[in-house]
């Protein structure tokens, strides 16, 4: 299965660049070889920046979105922060600044009452975590020269990735979320736009109803509405955003097990997808499909093929079974190294793939199992909110490498 995927992924991302590749040899951008050349996109864009005890790196993200070179208004919405949050983006008295200040109702709500403000046909949404480079917002927003596209994921990149378990995301963000992102573009079924950098139509937004709060996984769940409505989601690469991952195991596994746990809701809830035709029946047939697979089906057996696999490097024939882990392992370092190609990336951080192999990805096992437990059980999950670390930076100039 391993195999199978790193062939699927390496084989559409190829054609994905490709794509790409032409686009900027006509000056244009455009996702998909069959969509006609258009006009640059230069229209202003309103982003949403909902912020909830965001005080340590807030004035790092609204300062990052006040340096683009695109035109663009901001629209801050503390919902409800306990600490200095809003005060620190009053007192930036920066031009083009609106700051909304709510009763704490939650991130979908804090999104929506962004939505109602937003003064511009096109929306960005980022989360309060993230820094965007200058020209971000212009790369991000390209795509939607093509009337039929409703919604556009960027790139997003862990910023603070110089310890090991930083490290090990960023792999996992270059390598998995990255790769199968230009999967999903060519396959026309994303399920999701991440809320660390995503842009929308404000008219494909209302007509969805907006951002649901259903589920924990919010970002999913309004990209999966958007696709059923009708509405193309892709994903443009070179829009760069610069987050903060978790710096602790503990942060880590809260964060994931509300990924997981949120992406299974969404799924549920939009199963019907798979009977439907046109852009639904692609998300339903090949989207929902995928993440069934290999998010859901294929963590809850790797821990029974890894006892197999010990069993047999035991017992049976251990020069066979260590080649044969010794292969797996060369896949993932060609298609890491693949991804981090595409990327622009330093291929520096391979190193610990061995090791992140062993620790990491059984972590991540054990997420979705729990995930998958917790939901068949019935558990009513609530939002944990992320500790945040202060280590975000505005970006000086465009980063394709760090």
């Amino acid at each position: 299965m391993t195999v199978v995927r790193a062939v699927l992924v390496v084989v559409c991302a190829a054609r994905h660049r490709r794509a790409a590749r032409r686009s900027l040899a006509t000056g244009r951008s455009r996702r998909r070889v069959d969509v006609p050349v258009r006009p640059e996109v230069t229209e202003p864009v309103s982003v949403i920046v909902p912020a909830y005890n965001e005080a340590a790196g807030i004035e790092a993200a609204v300062r990052s979105i006040a340096t683009s070179s695109h035109p663009v208004e901001i629209i801050v919405v503390d919902d409800g922060s306990t600490d200095d949050t809003a005060d620190i983006v009053e007192k930036l008295g920066l031009p083009g600044v609106m700051l909304i200040r709510k009763e704490n109702g939650g991130k979908p709500s804090a999104l929506n009452a962004g939505l109602a403000a937003a003064g511009h046909d096109l929306v960005v949404m980022v989360d309060g975590d993230t820094v965007f480079e200058p020209e971000t917002v212009h790369a991000l927003i390209q795509p939607f020269a093509d009337p039929r596209v409703g919604a556009i994921s960027g790139n997003t990149k862990v910023a603070n990735r110089g310890r090991i378990l930083g490290a090990w995301q960023h792999i996992e963000y270059v390598v998995g979320f990255n790769l199968d992102r230009r999967l999903f573009d060519i396959a026309e079924c994303m399920p999701t736009v991440p809320g660390a950098i995503g842009a929308f139509r404000r008219d494909a937004l209302f007509r969805v109803g907006g951002v649901s709060d259903d589920t924990l996984a919010e970002d999913t769940d309004l990209t999966m509405a958007l696709c059923r409505d009708g509405w193309r989601v892709v994903y443009q690469d070179d829009a760069r955003a610069w987050t903060e991952a978790p710096a602790s195991l503990g942060a880590l596994w809260k964060q994931r097990y509300r990924w997981c746990y949120g992406t299974l809701q969404a799924m549920w809830k939009h199963r019907g997808a798979v009977v439907q035709g046109g852009q639904a029946g692609k998300l339903g047939r090949r989207g929902l499909g995928y993440l069934l697979v290999l998010q859901v089906l294929l963590p809850l057996f790797a821990p029974v093929v890894d006892v197999f696999a010990i069993y047999g490097l035991v017992f049976l024939d251990p020069v066979r079974i260590a080649a044969l882990w010794l292969v797996f392992l060369l896949v993932q370092f060609l298609m890491a190294a693949y991804a981090f190609r595409l990327d622009n990336e330093s291929l520096r951080p391979l190193w610990t793939l061995p090791l992140q192999q062993f620790v990491y990805r059984q972590l991540m096992y054990l997420v979705v199992i729990q995930s998958v437990v917790a939901a068949l059980a019935g558990v009513h999950l609530r939002w944990h909110r992320m500790e945040r670390y202060g280590s975000l930076r505005v970006p000086p100039a465009s980063q394709g490498q760090a």
